[in-house]
């Protein structure tokens, strides 16, 4: 019985992965003259979408009204905080890493840092999912 839950729970941990990388791993286009949304680090800039063919911020009325306008500000500010999420997830793999090398053979060292490494891949997971629910439900409503 053991061995069919700790099979079942690897299946699930590699379908995840597997679903999360593909959502998120979307090829998106890149055009050279396009610096008018480009951020830091991967993030986006809180003002994607929003800006007219001059890398200026466009009026409300262009871009469908003011409630519009606000949603896609609102939704990129909380892509940016998925995806800090996602970043500091990564730091923490790196720090449960750490953990384990310098456990020592010592068990409660060895035993935080597989903890630090699993509830940050969770983490990790999680904000990957969100992210790629976030950028689907954007392209579906504000289109």
């Amino acid at each position: 019985m053991k061995k069919l839950a700790n099979w079942l729970i690897s299946a699930l941990m590699v379908a995840g992965f597997g679903g999360a990388l593909l959502t998120a791993v979307v090829p998106e286009p890149v055009y050279a003259a396009d610096n008018c949304n480009q951020g830091f680090l991967g993030f986006p800039a809180w003002y994607r979408g929003l800006t007219d063919g001059n890398c200026d911020i466009a009026s409300p009325d262009s871009v469908g009204g003011l409630s519009n306008f606000i949603w896609r500000i609102v939704i990129n500010v909380v892509e940016i905080f998925l995806m800090l999420v996602g970043y500091i997830s990564v730091g923490f793999v790196i720090y449960g890493g750490f953990l384990l090398m310098s456990g020592r053979g010592n068990p409660g060292d060895i035993a935080e840092g597989q903890k630090t490494i699993r509830n940050a891949i969770i983490g990790l997971v999680i904000s990957i999912g969100s992210v790629a629910a976030i950028n689907f439900v954007v392209d579906g409503i504000l289109r």
